[in-house]
């Protein structure tokens, strides 16, 4: 189906019956914390109500195999992208698929599950929003954009210590992944409603273990809270500017420091969740690393994705 129709029909469904789930894609290079963030939403929403799924399971090659190949898996002739886009559309207009599963722990091929879409979707990966038709499937888009530097880190500390590689090995193929992460995963940053980089804020010396600041670029391609009268331009631990894009278009600036207090995100979580006319309790479950500890950033984040969820619903 041609990504326009697509788009009219997924409108067409939801307002004649109300029967389509809401989708989300979070896209990024690997390691750019896709899977912490995906697993905020499905925790406050809950898996009977959202369905999570990862485009990287649509690769066409096993580890073993990959090896031989002139492309890694960052390459879309590494990955089944046209079934990815039948998939999604599936998912799109409320259909169950039969979904492959790759093994990030063995770098194997599994057998596929039965995946059925809830009331709303997130889709995770490498190449989610590579093509139109992809992109058409979603209702909010979103790209992971951290300082390469601190990407590879994580890469290097994940690898290393989940799926049996060596530093060396990790620097290896980062260098090799590199041509293809210019040509096919950064271009992905131009189709996203929101894009998030975690990073320290610039010229200061936060003590060791301090969360990464926030900064979200938030476009004008769908509607956002509005957070003028509850956040200063500029200064303080949370605030909204007005910059420049990339194309040198004006986008809106959220920028929440690591070091940002509790009882003050407490305040702009609040409010955000009270601009929705959700019955439930602002979720609590947000902004949990992987070591366990909080990150305002973090929750502020996923609660707006979840605003952008919520409101799509509606």
């Amino acid at each position: 189906m041609p990504h326009k129709l697509l788009r009219m029909h997924r409108t067409g469904v939801r307002q004649a019956a109300g029967q389509r789930p809401v989708m989300i894609a979070i896209a990024g290079d690997s390691a750019a914390g896709k899977t912490t963030l995906t697993r905020g939403l499905v925790n406050a929403l809950g898996p009977e109500r959202m369905t999570a799924v990862c485009v990287d399971d649509y690769h066409r090659y096993d580890r073993a195999e990959r090896k031989g190949l002139p492309f890694t898996a960052l390459h879309p002739d590494c990955n089944y992208v046209d079934i990815t886009e039948q998939h999604l559309q599936l998912l799109a207009t409320g259909h169950p698929i039969l979904k492959p599963v790759y093994d990030h722990h063995t770098g194997k091929l599994a057998r596929p599950e039965l995946i059925t879409p809830k009331e709303f979707v997130v889709v995770e990966g490498l190449l989610p929003l590579h093509t139109k038709l992809e992109c058409a499937c979603f209702d909010v888009t979103v790209y992971l954009n951290p300082p390469e530097e601190i990407r590879q880190e994580w890469k290097i500390k994940r690898d290393t210590g989940q799926r049996g590689y060596t530093r060396e090995q990790v620097l290896a193929e980062l260098e090799r992944r590199e041509p293809e992460s210019e040509a096919f995963i950064r271009p992905q940053r131009a189709q996203a409603d929101i894009v998030v980089r975690f990073a320290p804020v610039t010229r200061r010396q936060d003590p060791p273990g301090t969360p990464l600041s926030a900064e979200l670029l938030l476009r004008p391609t769908i509607r956002h809270p509005n957070l003028t009268g509850l956040l200063a331009e500029s200064g303080g631990p949370m605030h909204l500017k007005l910059t420049r894009d990339e194309d040198g278009r004006p986008v809106d600036a959220l920028h929440i420091h690591g070091y940002a207090p509790r009882e003050e995100s407490r305040v702009l979580e609040k409010a955000i969740w009270a601009s929705l006319s959700e019955d439930a309790d602002l979720p609590e479950r947000l902004g949990i690393l992987d070591d366990g500890r909080r990150s305002e950033p973090l929750a502020i984040t996923q609660l707006l994705l979840l605003y952008h969820l919520l409101e799509a619903a509606c």
